[in-house]
């Protein structure tokens, strides 16, 4: 008699994702962290931020966003999000990046029960190090965050292989790191996610 076949299983759902804010969500480049001032300019999304975000909230997964700059310069870029996406409320000045202890706060503020499927995405190092740190799922960001640390139009006025030359020395810092993956923007978001899900089915653990 033959064996019943045995049916693929589905990849785990994630738990949930955190966000930076400056050079991930908004602000292409961390421009505000790199001048210390804010523009309207920098409020912008980053490019497929806002559809990445409906995205996860169409699945259901919990996100937050976290950033070391002072509330008078983080409350302003976040303006361009949708309002259920809540900033974490850790101090920078309590146990700074890298210690993950801002990464823990953030998943605590969600409601979150355990590390296990939680991601963090980010274009900054030092919050990528405290989220490894941390136990969570890496992603970093190439082109819109700080290693590059330029504008839209400064990014957009470069040659493609300017670009590429920018983007390829960002992402060897980043898989420096150690992080788990590298995408160049959150357009590239849910294929990534999806390819960490399948890790997991694999029982990769980060």
């Amino acid at each position: 008699m033959p064996l019943a076949e045995t049916l693929p299983q589905p990849a785990p759902s994630l738990t949930a994702v955190l966000f930076g804010l400056s050079g991930c969500l908004v602000d292409f480049g961390a421009r505000t962290r790199l001048q210390g001032d804010h523009c309207t300019e920098h409020a912008e999304a980053t490019p497929g931020a806002l559809d990445s975000l409906h995205s996860l909230q169409r699945q259901q997964i919990p996100c937050a966003w976290l950033d070391e700059l002072s509330p008078a310069l983080s409350h302003p870029l976040a303006a361009a999000l949708p309002e259920w996406i809540k900033p974490s409320q850790h101090s920078a000045t309590i146990n700074p990046w890298p210690a993950p202890n801002a990464c823990w706060h953030a998943l605590m503020a969600l409601n979150v029960e355990k590390l296990d499927g939680c991601v963090l995405v980010s274009g900054e190092p030092r919050l990528l190090q405290a989220g490894l740190n941390a136990g969570l799922w890496t992603i970093g960001l190439a082109s819109c965050g700080s290693l590059c640390g330029l504008s839209p139009i400064e990014w957009q006025a470069m040659t493609q292989q300017e670009r590429d030359i920018k983007r390829g020395k960002a992402t060897v810092q980043l898989f420096g790191l150690g992080v788990h993956s590298v995408i160049d923007h959150l357009g590239e978001l849910d294929t990534c996610l999806a390819d960490i899900s399948l890790r997991r089915l694999k029982g990769e653990k980060p």
